[in-house]
């Protein structure tokens, strides 16, 4: 293998784990140009990968203790999988074979690679280079597994097709020893250059109270958010979220700060925004809100005949417009349009008139996109009239591509 020209990896802690594949072997390797890059390795056999490559081998080339069993305990100071779990500037997981990327995706921990996987917070990224059989690659329950645990982050290093160890050819080769090494230099290289800057980011749906167990709400999940912040953390971006209603579990490493209603958001964004680098306004916020609501539950009334309640509505505070008019020539506003028709139409005159830097439209009556979806189909549309239309994307991966548009446009 011809020596990689690539940048030093000193200082970053890697966790290696290796599962039951033929290809296992060539984590050896793999973990041997990650030391010569100085890189500090720990790694995780399954006992399925014991098999194929020893203990022995990793722990000459890192000089750190190596792991199978899930009560194996090489230091009193802090539990094992814990420790290594969250203490991993990256996972790697090379080869990952059709069972382990199965466990990742329904949260099995049956044994410490697994174990370390589950305690692994969210804004650690995680790189799966898969190795296996064509008909277990191909397989509509490895396809499934590998869609989930993209749409929460994991960055599958494709394998590509050849001969195979059972015989086969076809896909489900590892991917080359230089291209793993590559994408994990990568990874950890080019996601710091948002450290020091701040991201103001918004979430989920407001809800606006009728009556105490009533309210207008939307179906917004908080998923989109909540996938720009912590793709944003894992670039070393110091991340504040505010809030609203969500069905998702907030990422490690980010602010969440907790709203209810339209106003109550844009109170709290507007007391963080002058110190913000970059707002990007992902909820969906309510646009009307009851007048007068009833401090008591509505009841229906007695009379048969009055089948109609009337609520008179006020507009409510729009946020990213309110605060985008006061933004700093060094500040990044981005806003999102959630359409059903008429997309490019109406998010034109969006950006425009809301003084946005970038707007990011969907159009919610499309097959995979809109709320409450692992996935979405958007346009960015920029100030200066350029657009460009994404197919359809985890969520996190929509976030990645928005956080590259942004890099640019930030100030040095």
């Amino acid at each position: 293998m011809k020596e990689l020209n690539i940048d030093s990896l000193s200082g970053k802690r890697i966790f290696l784990g290796v599962s039951g594949s033929i290809a296992a072997y060539k984590a050896a390797d793999i973990c041997s140009q990650l030391s010569k890059l100085e890189s500090d390795i720990h790694v995780v056999l399954t006992a399925h990968a014991a098999k194929f490559v020893g203990e022995a081998t990793f722990r000459a080339l890192t000089r750190n203790p190596v792991l199978v069993d899930i009560f194996d305990e090489p230091t009193a100071k802090r539990i094992a999988h814990i420790d290594l779990a969250q203490s991993a500037d990256l996972i790697l997981l090379a080869p990952a074979s059709a069972n382990l990327l199965a466990k990742m995706a329904h949260g099995i921990a049956d044994d410490m690679l697994t174990t370390c996987l589950l305690a692994t917070p969210l804004s650690t990224p995680i790189l799966a280079a898969p190795a296996m059989n064509t008909v277990m690659w191909e397989h509509p329950a490895t396809r499934a597994n590998i869609e989930t645990l993209q749409s929460r982050g994991v960055q599958i290093v494709e394998p590509y097709s050849g001969l195979l160890a059972c015989q086969d050819v076809g896909m489900g080769k590892l991917a080359t020893i230089e291209e793993i090494v590559n994408a994990v230099v990568r990874r950890l290289h080019q996601n710091q250059y948002l450290a020091g800057r701040k991201i103001l980011v918004t979430a989920g749906a407001t809800r606006e109270p009728l009556d105490p167990v009533r309210f207008l709400s939307n179906r917004s999940s908080g998923k989109m958010g909540f996938a720009i912040a912590a793709e944003a953390a894992s670039r070393g971006a110091d991340v504040t979220v505010v809030s609203g209603f969500t069905s998702v579990i907030p990422p490690d490493g980010i602010e969440v700060v907790q709203t209810l209603t339209a106003q109550s958001m844009f109170e709290e964004c507007s007391s963080r925004f002058s110190s913000c680098d970059v707002f990007i306004a992902a909820a969906a916020v309510s646009d009307f809100t009851p007048i007068e609501p009833s401090d008591q539950k509505i009841k229906k009334s007695s009379d048969n005949d009055n089948q109609f309640l009337s609520i008179e509505l006020k507009r409510t505070t729009d946020i990213v417009s309110t605060l985008a008019k006061q933004k700093r020539k060094d500040q990044v506003v981005v806003g999102f349009a959630v359409e059903t028709g008429d997309l490019l139409v109406k998010a034109h005159s969006k950006l425009a008139s809301k003084n946005l830097d970038l707007l990011v439209a969907n159009d919610v009556t499309q097959q995979g996109a809109g709320f409450d979806t692992d996935t979405n189909i958007v346009s960015i549309l920029w100030a200066d009239g350029r657009i460009e239309d994404l197919p359809l994307l985890t969520k996190r991966e929509v976030a990645e591509h928005i956080l590259n548009v942004v890099k640019p446009m930030l100030s040095e």
